[in-house]
């Protein structure tokens, strides 16, 4: 997290403000739209941590707008993440996402959860996760694959049973990369649907 543009700025997203990261990718894939050099209609979201529940989001959120999305150790739902992280990790998360035991916070991230929303993504999804994740616990990528196969989304899911939130062995590092090269040569040299 960059925190170059000052504490204010690093709050406008904060617990139940979380919709304005939203609306920032939103207004991205609009930009990327009205760019006669680029293709709106490749566009693939990817992200890790944070970055996976907002690949997520927008997958939710903008699935007519993107070919697909690639969550690497993403939470899936704040309440259950907050929930089942590192206890130490609890209070850090709570500020940043939201107190998950105030009840009005937590109904906001309940109803915004992507896990709840799996019924509006339209496009692929590759889900990535170590079992041994202290940070983002592995059943968020569970409960997210289970979600989607449910509502028939072509899902993808890679789960290192040796690994934690950042991967530290070679091998598994180059399998993910190589795996994600595949997800995106298949999903951006196809033709559109």
């Amino acid at each position: 997290m960059a925190s170059g543009y000052g504490k204010s700025f690093l709050k406008l997203d904060n617990g139940v403000l979380r919709v304005n990261a939203w609306k920032d990718i939103g207004a991205l894939l609009d930009w990327i739209k009205n760019q006669g050099d680029l293709d709106a209609d490749r566009v693939i979201v990817q992200g890790g941590s944070y970055g996976g529940y907002m690949a997520l989001s927008v997958a939710t959120n903008y699935s007519e707008r993107i070919r697909a999305a690639i969550s690497d150790s993403g939470p899936s739902n704040l309440v259950t993440f907050n929930e089942n992280t590192a206890g130490w990790r609890r209070e850090l998360q709570r500020v940043e996402f939201g107190d998950e035991r105030d009840p009005k916070v937590r109904e906001f991230l309940e109803r915004t959860a992507p896990v709840h929303h799996a019924d509006k993504i339209k496009k692929p999804l590759f889900i990535i996760q170590g079992r041994n994740d202290p940070r983002v616990p592995a059943t968020e990528g569970q409960q997210m694959v289970a979600a989607a196969k449910k509502n028939g989304i072509p899902v993808w899911y890679l789960l290192a049973k040796d690994e934690g939130h950042d991967w530290s062995k070679k091998a598994n590092r180059d399998f993910r990369l190589y795996a994600i090269a595949l997800f995106v040569q298949e999903q951006l040299l196809k033709q559109a649907p």
